[in-house]
């Protein structure tokens, strides 16, 4: 080579440009081939744009049903549209929509993305969509609505909460903010709020959750003082209150039926020394692989066994259990916050279904209830079909059984809603918790 002469470097793609289609190809992951969000993005774990990437993603699905009706209207086919441009149309939407960035910037990039997506023939439509949605949004939006959720879901709640629909479907629409549980046994809130102070980290405790810390600004939990030795966990103040309302004492033998990751399992643990026993039982064997490493990290043991609750014969040994925790599959409506993939994936015709195996689960553990026991049946659901109409179901053919009193008021947060059977947590726009629900049970006799 002569001295002095240049070579050329070609520029590689953007990393604006890589973002956007990493986030395109993981919200067409969920939108048409009916993934979950998790598992979408699980695909970018390695890639150097992951934190924009879930940022964009979860963005444009949170908004995806606010965003995807105005973009048909500027389509001349809208079903003819590939899903993986349609997913970059709406992730576009997002960015121009909710962003910092300049929509000019974001219309540049997106026609970039298409080319990277292998799309070029579609770099034009790109180009030309969010152009005339940059120009035309304001009056794209009426027709399309602005609840951001699918209509079935607005149907029930305006049905089941009429006055505090609105309110839960803002939250919906919300950032979920970051909560800690602290292991009261090791540590107290207040000294860990000075740990978080020393490493520049802002927090403040809530009144009514004695474990909880909420943060200003979320984290990487990497960065959380004491996180990796087991001192705080990630958990809704909610889900905190399930060890509070099964109050198991020392020396009970408790059975959490459905356990996967180990959140609750941690915190009964945590929060009731002296147990003779807790049993960490759930149905998928992968997920109860996250049960064991969510013990290992909190230095905290349990007995774990895959097997159906449904199914007792499989796994129970016959002595009965003094506590023990439903904690059953539901529609997740109430976490919508923090997994919007479900305003996508769930459908009206799911609730039944769903209920159908509560009943199950629910019939199967309390018969392995002791006399005087008390089992909890929970969900992160905000539906009464899942809640208290199982309940109720449950009461009128069970005469063994009565409903217990969950908590005081004071130890509920402000948006608990007591209810003739149960309690509900709303998630509404200002709450501090996910949306919950608690019934507890006592077995009041033996035999059929």
């Amino acid at each position: 080579m002569a001295a002095g002469e240049r070579v050329a470097v070609r520029a590689g793609p953007s990393p604006g440009a890589m973002s956007l289609t990493e986030a395109a190809r993981a919200l067409a992951s969920v939108a048409s081939a009916g993934q979950s969000s998790d598992k979408a993005l699980a695909a970018f774990q390695d890639s150097p744009n992951r934190a924009a990437v879930r940022a964009i993603a979860l963005g444009s699905l949170r908004w995806y049903l606010r965003l995807a009706p105005a973009l048909d209207l500027l389509l001349d086919r809208p079903g003819k549209i590939t899903p993986e441009i349609r997913a970059l149309l709406v992730a576009g939407a997002h960015q121009i929509e909710y962003s910092r960035n300049a929509p000019e910037l974001t219309v540049h990039l997106a026609v970039e993305a298409a080319r990277l997506l292998g799309r070029p023939a579609a770099a034009g439509l790109v180009n030309a969509v969010l152009r005339r949605f940059v120009a035309e949004r304001e009056a794209l939006f009426e027709p399309a609505g602005r609840t951001a959720h699918p209509a079935w879901f607005v149907a029930e709640l305006v049905r089941s909460w009429r006055e505090h629909a609105q309110m839960i479907l803002d939250g919906g629409n919300q950032h979920p903010p970051l909560i800690l549980r602290v292991d009261l046994t090791r540590s107290s809130v207040p000294q860990y709020l000075q740990e978080l102070t020393r490493a520049g980290i802002a927090g403040r405790s809530l009144a009514w959750a004695p474990a909880a810390i909420e943060l200003e600004q979320a984290v990487p939990v990497a960065e959380l003082p004491g996180f990796k030795e087991g001192l705080i966990s990630v958990q809704d103040a909610g889900a905190q209150l399930a060890a509070a309302i099964l109050d198991a004492r020392p020396g009970m033998r408790v059975l959490d039926a459905c356990a996967a990751p180990g959140g609750k399992t941690g915190h009964i643990l945590e929060h009731t020394a002296g147990l003779q026993e807790l049993v960490a039982l759930d149905i998928d064997a992968a997920r109860s692989v996250r049960i064991q490493e969510n013990l290992a990290r909190l230095s905290r043991q349990a007995t774990l066994i895959v097997a159906d609750i449904r199914n007792p014969a499989g796994f129970w040994d016959g002595r009965p259990f003094d506590r023990i925790l439903a904690d059953v599959p539901c529609s997740s409506t109430g976490v919508i916050r923090r997994h919007p993939d479900i305003k996508l994936l769930r459908r009206a015709e799911d609730i039944a279904a769903f209920s159908r195996v509560q009943l199950e689960i629910l019939q199967a553990a309390f018969g392995l209830l002791a006399l005087r026991g008390r089992l909890l049946y929970s969900t992160c659901s905000i539906l009464p079909a899942e809640n208290e109409e199982v309940i109720e179901r449950f009461l009128q053919s069970e005469r063994r059984a009565s409903l217990v009193p969950s908590l005081p008021a004071a130890q509920l947060p402000p948006e608990a809603q007591i209810r003739v059977v149960g309690v509900q947590l709303l998630p509404g726009a200002q709450a501090r918790t996910d949306g919950f629900y608690y019934a507890c049970l006592e077995k009041t006799a033996v035999g059929t």
